[in-house]
């Protein structure tokens, strides 16, 4: 890719870009949300057009007009958001749109041998008959990158393919990507998990500003190098200190035997105003589910839950709004935005009634509070009226903690609050939520980060099979003791 250039309204989202890889490499992309990895990309894989530039493929120019034409050309693309069909099996996701016939028909057995077949090349087992919603996360990451096999896909793109993977998981992903690099696979690897880039990376590209500043080996940049470049300056590798709590703080949260049909069997905890109380466990261990339940995005069956010595009967998401209770939610674009409106209306939507005058909205009102969240949280956007599918990840998650801020909500629920966001806007998350405790706020995190729970809480709380196996002091919380008991390796 040679001098590739694109804009959209307001922003210029790439300035003559540069960027190449070879076979059986694996080149790690990486630049702050907004910088410009997404965007090119998707102009290689079809989704968008460039203003200008030039692509190459062995050397011979070519013509990348639409998704079908880079799949003619061997280039395979992973969303971060997975592209299957939730209400399709295995075999038929993998063969979707290339689907062998007989007469008008699907061909079942060709589509199962072809299926087969790529599935043994990789060496990797899938339950061929599940409905692609019913896959883990995993599961459904192996079926994507059968999909492009079988399609003859010579290049993979992966954008944050590790972000909801289990550390075994990964492994197994790296293992992959090991064997298909020796067959001459290469691959675009995209992910602010810096610490992955030593083992998995032969080559760093960092994107700023929409311009790429720099590529070099893997063994050449080092991670501190890496931040220095994505973000222009030196940045604090660490977290911020937290400040303490005191004894006689009130308790903003009580939670008392909660249950939830999904994973949630008697769960008990209290959070104190100005405390940050980390959630761990593994993948599956109930710690969304619980947050789910206290703020009525599922239905308790039983407990009690109380915000501020006040019991509150949380059946609904309006009712724990009115308690003064917010959930961050782990998937942003599937449960905390609505894509296709813009960010003021994200902003107020969850307290519209605040902005309203009978059946009118004051957009006046609307505006002002909008530009105020946006110069506080510093959201990179042309306007208000920007629509929010087209800001980046991290961009998005500022607009979801924005429309709480807006609220009075003082009992804070942040699931995976820095799941594929940046280093930079890592650091801005961390500092916000050390404002909302110098306001008096509680907060409960989810984080399957563990470095992330152990440096930002004040507690840690272990979660599993939907229960409070131990809890741990910030003093006592080592990943060793956490994973131990998350594992199930020692009693609490």
């Amino acid at each position: 890719m040679a001098a590739i250039t694109k804009s959209f309204p307001g922003v210029r989202a790439l300035d003559g870009v540069s960027f190449e890889v070879t076979a059986g490499e694996v080149h790690a992309l990486v630049g702050e949300n907004g910088a410009g990895k997404s965007t090119l990309m998707k102009i290689l894989a079809g989704a968008y057009t460039a203003d200008s530039g030039t692509i190459e493929i062995d050397g011979q120019r070519v013509s990348i007009d639409g998704p079908k034409a880079a799949e003619r050309l061997g280039i395979g693309m992973i969303y971060q958001e997975f592209n299957l069909v939730p209400d399709l099996g295995v075999i038929e996701n993998i063969v979707l749109g290339i689907e062998p016939t007989r007469g008008l028909f699907l061909d079942a057995q060709a589509a199962t041998e072809r299926a087969t077949a790529v599935l043994v090349e990789l060496g990797i087992t899938l339950p061929l008959d599940r409905l692609a919603r019913r896959l883990s996360v995993a599961q459904q990451q192996l079926t994507e990158i059968a999909k492009a096999l079988v399609r003859h896909a010579r290049l993979i793109v992966m954008d944050e393919p590790t972000a909801a993977l289990t550390d075994r998981e990964t492994d197994a992903l790296f293992a992959l990507i090991a064997k298909l690099k020796a067959t001459g696979v290469a691959f675009v690897y995209i992910s602010h998990r810096l610490e992955e880039l030593p083992r998995i990376a032969d080559r760093i590209t960092v994107i700023r500003d929409g311009r790429a500043i720099e590529t070099r080996p893997a063994s050449a940049m080092p991670p501190d190098d890496v931040i220095r470049l994505m973000v222009g300056r030196a940045l604090e590798a660490h977290f911020p200190e937290l400040p303490s709590v005191a004894p006689d703080a009130p308790l903003r949260l009580i939670v008392r035997d909660l249950r939830a049909a999904r994973n949630v069997n008697g769960v008990s905890f209290e959070v104190r105003a100005g405390e940050i109380v980390g959630l761990a466990g593994l993948v599956g261990a109930g710690r969304t589910e619980i947050v789910r339940a206290i703020a009525g995005a599922d239905v308790a069956t039983g407990g009690q839950i109380a915000v501020d010595g006040k019991p509150v009967a949380v059946r609904s998401p309006h009712a724990a709004i009115e308690a003064g209770i917010a959930l961050i939610t782990e998937d942003r674009k599937a449960q905390g935005l609505v894509l296709g409106m813009t960010v003021r209306e994200n902003t107020t939507l969850a307290h519209l009634a605040a902005y309203s005058r009978g059946p009118f909205i004051n957009r006046a009102a609307e505006v002002g509070v909008t530009n105020h969240e946006i110069a506080e949280l510093q959201i990179r956007t042309p306007s208000s009226e920007q629509i929010v599918k087209n800001l980046s990840g991290g961009n998005q998650q500022k607009v979801v903690l924005a429309k709480w801020l807006t609220g009075d909500a003082h009992v804070f629920l942040f699931d995976e609050p820095t799941r594929g966001v940046d280093v930079g806007a890592k650091a801005e998350i961390y500092m916000l939520m050390l404002q909302l405790l110098a306001r008096g706020a509680a907060i409960v995190m989810v984080s399957s980060e563990l470095p992330e729970v152990l440096g930002m809480s004040h507690r840690i709380l272990v979660v599993r099979d939907g229960k409070i196996a131990a809890e741990f002091s910030r003093a006592d919380a080592t990943p060793a003791a956490v994973i131990a008991v998350a594992a199930g390796v020692v009693a609490a």
